[in-house]
């Protein structure tokens, strides 16, 4: 049996071009994709806990698993390796579409699936890395990171004007939109407000 896999992080990100890569190549290729495995779901996740270790404990000798890119398995350098692992014990083919890998069993593929895996774990840590020295920048020059907080004076006034913003609410206006109004964040404005009980 052929199986696509296709994964996003996030509910907010879409598998549609993932989907879109691997049915134009298996169109490409002659290959009829007999099942697709989809999830939402980080590549933090154990492989035990998604959707894609369950499949390849059904799947067989022989069986094929397409995905775009060898990093769709996993996050980091040992996950990838083990995926690679056990279906290399099982017998069952990976193809990666942007990547060009082929696993088929043989000790080259796997050297040049540890490169790929290695790779993109080494990028994503760049990646991190440059996001924090950003945020680093930023907080040395004085910008304010996060949402606004809630200060002493701003609770004074929420509570002054409480039987009017507990009038809104009857009246229907979010209160998202009243937090809005006194530059703060909803859940701090909830806050506030449960003290007023």
């Amino acid at each position: 049996m052929n199986y696509a896999y296709v994964r996003v992080s996030t509910e907010q990100q879409s598998c549609s071009s993932q989907k879109f890569e691997i049915t134009n190549w298996t169109v490409a290729n002659g290959i009829a994709i007999d099942k697709w495995i989809q999830e939402e779901v980080s590549g933090t996740v154990p492989i035990d806990k998604r959707k894609l270790g369950a499949a390849i404990r059904r799947m067989k000798k022989g069986d094929l698993l397409i995905c775009t890119e060898i990093s769709r398995l996993g996050r980091s350098v040992l996950m990838i390796m083990g995926i690679l692992n056990e279906c290399a014990q099982k017998g069952i083919c990976i193809r990666t579409i942007k990547d060009n890998f082929d696993l088929s069993g043989n000790i080259n593929s796997k050297i040049i699936a540890f490169a790929f895996a290695l790779a993109a774990e080494i990028e994503r840590n760049l990646i991190s890395q440059r996001t924090k020295e950003a945020l680093a920048d930023k907080k040395a020059a004085g910008v304010i990171l996060g949402r606004p907080k809630g200060s002493f004076k701003m609770k004074k006034e929420v509570l002054r004007d409480a039987e009017s913003i507990l009038d809104n609410r009857r009246k229907g206006v979010s209160i998202k939109k009243i937090a809005k109004r006194y530059g703060i964040h909803k859940n701090t404005l909830a806050r506030y407000l449960k003290d007023i009980d």
